[in-house]
């Protein structure tokens, strides 16, 4: 059973405000996360929880409820804004 995906309202206006070429990239990789939450490109937060994917300069982080089969994504940035 695939899992559902959930966007945050701070991670919906980050993505409002890319362009449209990275936008569709970005939103490809969300729904990729429904039939795999853990790709191999994604890679575990450190000191907090959560995973990243990366799509070129920008990162998507996500946590994953496994009980109820939510993926939640919380933000989505530029690699050197994103983790501030």
């Amino acid at each position: 059973m695939p899992y559902s995906v959930r966007l945050k309202r701070s991670a919906e206006k980050e993505l409002d405000g890319l362009p449209a070429k990275v936008h569709d990239k970005i939103i490809k990789a969300i729904l990729s996360l429904e039939e795999n939450p853990f790709p191999r490109s994604a890679k575990k937060l450190h000191g907090r929880q959560g995973a990243r994917i990366r799509v070129g300069n920008y990162r998507i982080l996500y946590v994953v409820d496994h009980t109820n089969k939510e993926i939640e994504v919380f933000s989505v940035a530029d690699r050197k804004d994103v983790y501030r």
